[in-house]
């Protein structure tokens, strides 16, 4: 067989979520689309507030699902990311400048407001521009898409004028989801004010479907007005059901707070001639406090914040893993994420073909991992940086040549590009909580007897040899157990609860200066 064949055997039997997730498109097209076409998949945005993670993280596993299903078939797909650009201010975010400016044109669609940064021509031109620059950065394919572009170009009108054909179909799905005083005023269309520039709620009659004439009232005055070329535009839901219907779209992924509005599109999609998308109904997101991240908030990490102390691949390990499950997104995950995105990539090589497929790196690399693995861990590099005076890159690389001379910068780039997260994240998180306590009388004599073990070893002894001196010290009556004789060393030489495999971070930071972190711990207990 085929490597090509290899895999997409392997593929159609793996349990990793995101095959899970094209076998639904497999069964939805058992032979690919009718027509040929790509199988499409979209990812929506809603560019009111700044993007964060929570909003690159549905492009990200949107595109490992359209991988799995691209390795599972073979049939050609497309992505597009789309921004709901034409939706009106409702507030002004906490998290933007010149918020009076903003708050003169509440109301009007984002496209045609100012951009408070003042780089831009409006306020979603900015915001969009953040999201493709990140995606751009990280490498996705994808095109992009305007809600100001499409209805504004003719692109929708088509299935603009099957809204107005069923206007009260779409009307009997909406209105038992609203209470009474809404359902009193609402319309599936929301003109723009030919007066004030402001996405209107208004009520709507429908003069002309063909032609796309509605009629509504506006300041007193009954205007009659086409939906076309970005007069209008709809309400969320129905503008939802009525992308779905007029793209094709096959797949798109939406957090649960949107299950319900799911509901209600689909319903539309379908009576606009569409059918609903298969997708993947994901957990949120929640900040340090436990509470749902918000964009207009700005309670969320953003993605600047995240990439200035993680690579990006550390970033994409966090999303991918157990999307069906709530989890906090805070800075104090970075370290674990980066240890643990090494560990699955230095075990991927070794690994059978079925294997690799449930290993998250495969995922994030679109199967084109990378074979440069580290020679010490990032838990070791926070550790080694955290310590005085070793907090800068020179000092570091003069420590790693120490203990492998093969060592470099330009042999590791990799590793170089860790040793510069480690720093900026020792200094700002790590540094200002360490607090080296003393030892006790026991603890204390533990740490005389490793001193003077390490003092009979060669300065280039191995980290395996320096591991089982603290190993079989940890085994005296003076402790319980070994966790506890761990748990004195971080606590006492290191100034942390948890830290590194400690024959390594010897071997690494050097066996007298070590002594002299010894030494200054049992200074303390006399």
């Amino acid at each position: 067989m085929t490597d090509d064949t290899i895999l997409r055997a392997a593929a159609l039997e793996s349990k990793a979520w995101p095959y899970e997730e094209a076998r639904k498109l497999v069964k939805r097209y058992p032979d690919g689309k009718p027509d040929g076409s790509p199988v499409l998949f979209e990812t929506g945005y809603g560019p009111s507030g700044l993007p964060h993670i929570g909003t690159f993280q549905e492009v990200l596993r949107t595109t490992m699902v359209r991988h799995a299903y691209e390795e599972m078939t073979g049939h050609k797909t497309r992505l597009i990311a789309f921004s709901d650009d034409m939706d009106g201010l409702r507030k002004v975010p906490d998290n933007v400048p010149n918020q009076a400016l903003l708050a003169q044109h509440l109301g009007k669609p984002l496209s045609r407001i100012p951009d408070p940064f003042e780089k831009f021509e409006s306020f979603a031109a900015h915001n969009n521009a953040m999201l493709r620059e990140f995606l751009d950065r990280f490498g996705f394919e994808y095109e992009f898409a305007s809600s100001t572009d499409y209805y504004g170009s003719g692109r929708f009108d088509e299935t603009l004028r099957k809204v107005l054909r069923n206007y009260q179909a779409i009307m009997d799905v909406m209105l038992p989801t609203l209470r009474a005083e809404r359902q009193a005023t609402y319309s599936p269309v929301l003109p723009v004010s030919p007066k004030s520039g402001i996405v209107l709620q208004v009520p709507v009659e429908v003069v002309d479907a063909e032609a796309g004439i509605i009629r509504f009232e506006d300041e007193g005055d009954v205007i009659e007005q086409s939906i076309f070329g970005g007069q209008a535009k709809l309400q969320w839901k129905p503008d939802w059901g009525m992308r779905w219907a007029a793209l094709g779209v096959d797949y798109e992924m939406y957090g649960k707070d949107l299950i319900d509005s799911g509901v209600q599109s689909g319903k539309i999609a379908q009576v606009l001639g569409g059918r609903k998308p298969e997708g993947l109904i994901y957990e949120l997101f929640l900040d340090a406090k436990g509470e749902k991240i918000s964009k207009s908030k700005g309670n969320g990490l953003s993605i600047e914040e995240w990439l200035t102390y993680g690579p990006d691949e550390s970033l994409a390990f966090y999303i991918y893993r157990e999307p069906k499950k709530a989890k906090s997104l805070h800075l104090g995950l970075i370290p674990r994420a980066i240890e643990e995105y090494w560990q699955f990539r230095a075990n991927y090589p070794t690994q059978e073909i079925a294997q690799k497929l449930g290993n998250p790196v495969h995922h994030i690399h679109n199967g084109k991992v990378p074979a440069e693995t580290l020679p010490v861990t990032f838990g070791l590099l926070l550790n080694l940086v955290s310590l005085p005076g070793v907090g800068n890159r020179e000092t570091i690389w003069g420590f790693l040549r120490r203990y492998s001379p093969d060592l470099s910068p330009e042999s590791h780039p990799e590793l170089d590009r860790m040793v510069g997260y480690a720093i900026r994240y020792a200094k700002d998180f790590v540094e200002p909580t360490l607090q080296r306590r003393a030892p006790s009388e026991a603890e204390a004599g533990a740490l005389r007897q490793l001193d003077a073990q390490l003092g009979e070893l060669p300065e280039n002894a191995s980290a395996e040899d320096i591991q089982n001196i603290v190993y079989e010290i940890g085994k005296t009556d003076a402790f319980e157990n070994l966790r506890d004789w761990f748990k004195a060393l971080y606590e006492t030489l290191l100034g942390s609860e948890q830290g590194p495999r400690m024959g390594s971070f010897i071997a690494l930071y050097g066996i007298e200066n070590s002594r002299k972190l010894i030494a200054e711990a049992l200074a303390k207990a006399a």
